[in-house]
């Protein structure tokens, strides 16, 4: 008898043709992404890795135009696909404009940059702001094939993300080590994906649209601002705290606060595919309340279990982080566990938030900004400080979830019973 087998590229193609690859191409991209966090403090130590993290923090901040680039044209795409050629024009102009402008100021920044974060030198404040260029553009095109659902390039696209940075990193850092380099290393590795998302964008043809670019242009770049300045209320609440850290600590505890943060994005971010999976249920009025739920029991169990993981084996979790030179800090590391859980709920509260066009949230969340940069100004130490920023991310998460419940109780009384 003979059997026939596929072969196993074929598998794992069809695989991130699919949902469930987009989950496993975010958890690679997220793991590649804090590999080099993780590889960066192991080979910089705590000094020079607190300047890296504070300023790839701020390249997470700035990052908030990616994203509201990508939420505009995935909505927009889904929700009008007869005008797709035109949307996709719009957001891709919108896009490049949007980069260079910010890529532009964050440039012209650098001195202020590099004052606020006590860096050796321009070159890694420079460095941040030709890199937000690509990174821009990027969430363009991933918004364009996201409302498209073509999930294999997109896929593709995150996968680009990921594993890049984190070789490059590696190459970079060994040969010269120091914020400067690693930063480089980031610079080169955020075009890789712009580049595959070009090519994806280019070998689909697209149907003539009945509108032009222009007529959408305005309304594209309006609603993308609109969601921008939410996601940079949650980004400042989510980075901050390590600008705070190194203009309140000293540069060692500072240091051992961005070692401790790897522990906290981890469990921000990985799960970050869950969202994404989400926001589409969470936009349509009759799933919206059982998506809210489902995400944040789902995220809860995982915040819980990372920080159960943490506290019990802290000193595996050291190991991720940067090894003896972080041992300070590993008694602790359970507490910047919770940190992540609490941002993990956030995200998907904010992201909440934006599929119903609710104007309360970026309030609130831009209310727990200046909570965290005020109480947190107040702190002495890595634990003083870790424990203000989990008090404020608790109090903004009770007060989006009461949102949530009214929300849902006043589309309750407009809706009438079936």
């Amino acid at each position: 008898m003979t059997t026939t087998s596929r072969p196993a590229g074929s598998r794992i193609f069809r695989l991130l043709r699919s949902s469930a690859g987009i989950a496993i191409a975010m958890a690679v991209m997220n793991v590649g992404t804090y590999g080099f966090q993780i590889v960066s403090a192991r080979l910089l130590g705590p000094g020079q890795y607190g300047a890296l993290a504070g300023v790839m923090a701020l390249l997470l901040v700035l990052s908030v135009l990616q994203l509201g680039l990508q939420a505009t044209s995935a909505r927009r795409i889904a929700a009008d696909p007869e005008h797709v050629a035109a949307v996709e024009a719009a957001v891709l102009r919108t896009g490049w404009r949007l980069a260079l402008v910010l890529g532009a100021v964050t440039v012209l920044a650098a001195p202020l940059v590099t004052k606020l974060l006590r860096l050796d030198g321009l070159l890694p404040a420079v460095l941040l702001g030709l890199a937000i260029v690509p990174a821009t553009v990027m969430g363009a095109q991933a918004g364009v094939l996201q409302g498209e659902r073509r999930w294999l390039p997109l896929s593709l696209v995150y996968l680009a993300v990921g594993v890049p940075r984190v070789i490059l990193g590696i190459g970079f850092l060994l040969v010269w080590r120091s914020e400067s380099s690693a930063m480089l290393a980031v610079l080169v590795s955020t075009w890789i994906p712009v580049l595959v998302g070009a090519w994806a964008l280019g070998r689909h043809p697209r149907r003539e649209s009945s509108v032009t670019e222009t007529e959408i242009r305005r309304d594209v770049l309006r609603e993308t601002l609109g969601s921008s300045i939410a996601l940079l209320a949650f980004f400042a609440m989510a980075n901050l705290d390590i600008v705070v850290a190194r203009s309140i600590l000293d540069e060692h505890d500072a240091g051992l606060y961005a070692g401790g943060l790897i522990v906290t994005k981890a469990v921000l971010f990985l799960p970050q595919f869950a969202v994404v999976v989400l926001f589409p249920s969470m936009s349509t009025g009759g799933e919206s309340r059982a998506a809210v739920i489902k995400g944040l029991a789902f995220l809860g169990s995982l915040g819980a279990l990372g920080v159960a993981a943490t506290y019990l084996l802290p000193g595996l979790a050291i190991i991720f982080v940067g090894g003896a030179d972080y041992a300070e800090v590993q008694d602790r590391l359970w507490m910047f566990a919770v940190l992540g859980a609490l941002l993990s709920l956030l995200q998907l509260l904010v992201y909440a938030g934006l599929a119903t066009r609710g104007v309360a949230t970026k309030y609130v969340v831009g209310i727990g900004v200046l909570l965290l940069i005020g109480l947190g100004a107040t702190a002495s130490s890595v634990t003083g400080l870790a424990t203000r920023v989990g008090a404020v991310d608790l109090a903004v998460l009770l007060v989006l979830v009461a949102l949530q419940v009214v929300r849902h109780r006043r589309d309750d009384e407009v809706t009438p019973a079936g």
